[in-house]
């Protein structure tokens, strides 16, 4: 970036300027020793013509005299030109020394920055970027000289702005993309301005990229905090003004069924009057759940062994598994993880509905497999399927009440694994795991969830 194209061509020009002064130096040096020397050899000369050809040896003389003192102001005029330039090379290599500083300042500005810095030229290569660029974007000095394609499909989207910041001449900022860093979701902030020099010509792109991830799952969770919080009130209206209702209608139908019990035996009643109550029960289900998903009570808090939870889950899950050809895997540390303060029959809700979502994923059989283990001071729990994955334009709204993608779901089941968890002062997340083989028929290996609780502080 910082590369200065024009020092070796003025260094050259002030060396030859340097030649051709000490030439003229020199040149005008030995002219004067020539002309004193014709002085002298004129002088002895002169003593011996006669008086009639003196007065013509006086003129060639002062001519002698003119030209000595002209080549006296050459040199001076040499010597004056050779200190002025001497300044000027002076203040040259000054100001180069100056911009020098200047360039190691701005590198060092470069260097110390957490956003990533890559330059383009106009055609989109790559002219320079800083570490934290590097890091971001996987890649290093031999990246430069080439295009942004080479970063490969991941960062596309530096591409494409590129080219819309080429064309239209207008600035982007704040463009998110998602990278799998590791089995966990990175998020990248992406803007793209014009890179002009001084004389205002444009010469290329700047990109800037940020890692954004804490702030874009910050604002996710804050987002499914305004909803949740939105949602106490409004369940307390529907209890009141369906439910009540609900519980009268019931009430009445079960009467008119024993009525008719006495009176007819007609099987289209029955099955109508089956329908009436089966409706009224998944009526009152769906409010149980917004109920209770809703609800602002504070969990009750023991010491819990996640490790017990996930061994007695799988004793439970074990029968449907095999019907279903799905093997389940657990893989618990050989030490103990530590324990937790939390509400060990919400924990295993949260659990098992990770559990059925996966197996349900799996149609024609798979693994199931249920990692635990410590990071930092979490007890990280991670159940993965070998499923279908999550449609990339659903993901975000997985966590919302009432989402679902089966016909037989009420979509509440991820809506309290998340509130559960967030009750419990932890977090939830899932990442799709992508398949790297471009040969296989199956671009999805399946999908992984990833639950951190806070470890008791005795542990």
């Amino acid at each position: 970036m910082f590369d200065n194209h024009d020092g070796p061509s003025v260094r050259g020009f002030a060396a030859v300027l340097a030649l051709l002064s000490l030439t003229a130096f020199a040149v005008t040096a030995s002219m004067l020793y020539h002309v004193h020397h014709e002085q002298e050899i004129f002088a002895k000369l002169t003593q011996h013509l006669p008086k009639s050809d003196l007065e013509a040896a006086r003129e060639l003389s002062g001519e002698l005299s003119l030209q000595g003192g002209l080549l006296v102001l050459l040199g001076l005029n040499t010597i004056g030109t050779a200190i002025a330039f001497a300044w000027v090379v002076r203040g040259y290599l000054t100001s180069e020394r100056t911009l020098e500083d200047v360039k190691v300042y701005s590198a060092d500005v470069l260097a110390s920055m957490d956003a990533g810095v890559i330059t383009t030229d106009r055609n989109g290569r790559m002219t320079s970027i800083n570490p934290s660029g590097k890091q971001l974007v996987s890649c290093d000095e031999d990246h430069l000289g080439r295009t942004l394609e080479s970063l490969g499909k991941l960062h596309s989207l530096l591409v494409e702005i590129r080219e819309d910041v080429a064309t239209y001449h207008h600035p982007i900022r704040d463009r998110d993309y998602n990278l799998d860093n590791q089995g966990h979701r990175q998020t990248l902030r992406a803007g793209c301005t014009l890179l002009r020099n001084r004389r205002g010509e444009e010469i290329g792109t700047v990109l800037h990229v940020r890692d954004v991830s804490e702030r874009a799952l910050m604002e996710e969770r804050l987002r499914r905090m305004e909803r949740y919080m939105g949602l106490g009130s409004l369940a307390a209206g529907l209890q009141h003004e369906i439910k009540n209702p609900l519980s009268a209608l019931s009430l009445h139908i079960q009467l008119l069924c024993e009525r008719l019990e006495t009176t007819t035996q007609d099987a289209e009643v029955d099955e109508l009057l089956d329908v009436l109550h089966t409706e009224i029960r998944r009526i009152n289900d769906v409010l149980d759940g917004f109920r209770n998903y809703a609800s602002t009570n504070q969990v009750g808090r023991t010491s819990v062994d996640v490790a017990i939870l996930i061994e007695r889950l799988v004793r439970l899950l074990r029968p449907q598994a095999e019907q279903q050809s799905v093997k389940l895997d657990v893989q618990l540390p050989a030490e103990m993880v530590g324990l937790i303060e939390g509400d060990s029959v919400g924990l295993e809700q949260v659990l098992l509905n990770l559990a059925l979502n996966g197996m349900a994923a799996m149609t024609d059989g798979g693994k199931l497999t249920f990692r635990l283990s410590r990071q930092d001071e979490f007890v990280r729990i991670d159940v993965r399927d070998d499923g279908i994955g999550i449609p990339e334009e659903i993901r975000s709204q997985i966590f919302d009440p009432y989402f679902t993608t089966r016909n037989n779901g009420t979509g509440m089941g991820l809506a309290l694994c998340d509130k559960i968890v967030r009750q419990h002062d932890g977090s939830i997340d899932f990442r799709v795991i992508e398949n790297s083989n471009p040969d296989s028929d199956h671009s999805v290996l399946g999908t992984e969830f990833t639950v951190l609780l806070p470890l008791s502080q005795s542990a």
